[in-house]
């Protein structure tokens, strides 16, 4: 446990500088709105979008974003149920949520995580888009941990399984050689 000591400290600090910060509320309505972004029905709007505008490209898309959510659910549900890592606000009544999560553990992030294999599906097949798409993929993982229910590292952690499944995805499909 001492290994990880550090990072636990930084986590807690920046997650009290965040949500006891006088602008937290307003952070957090902001929050909650990117962060919904990433509750699952743009996926399906991307999809239908691409395979719909753009043949074969979009229909490679929606191919290799469907085996990375494969990968990335087992995983993600793995890890976190390994970890069992506990959420911001029960390790200190410092720490506030501004929304309830939708499970119990916080590590890794899930919304975070899936936003990553989006936004690396997207750069793949969309490189056009791919600086937009990771913007708005570190939105998500900053929202996260805004409303108080994710700490830093589940974010950056998030964040890396999703770009290790979006990338296994596109390689086992012979995107990368």
């Amino acid at each position: 446990m001492r290994t990880i000591e550090p990072i636990v400290k930084l986590d807690f600090a920046v997650s009290l500088y965040c949500l006891q910060h006088r602008y937290s509320g307003f952070a957090a309505r902001v929050s909650k709105a990117i962060s919904h972004t990433g509750d699952g029905h743009l996926y399906v709007i991307f999809a239908l979008l691409a395979w719909g505008i753009k043949g074969q490209v979009g229909q490679g898309f929606v191919i290799a974003g469907l085996l990375a959510f494969l990968l990335e659910l087992p995983c993600y549900w793995l890890l976190k149920n390994s970890f069992q890592r506990r959420r911001p606000q029960e390790f200190s009544p410092l720490l506030p949520a501004f929304i309830t999560p939708s499970d119990r553990y916080s590590l890794p992030s899930g919304h975070t995580a899936a936003a990553f294999v989006v936004a690396c599906i997207i750069g793949h097949f969309f490189p056009q888009l791919y600086g937009m798409a990771l913007i708005w993929a570190c939105l998500i993982g900053c929202a996260r941990v805004l409303l108080g229910v994710h700490f830093v590292s589940d974010v950056i952690i998030g964040a890396v399984l999703g770009c290790c499944c979006a990338t296994a995805a596109l390689f086992y499909l012979g995107h990368y050689a």
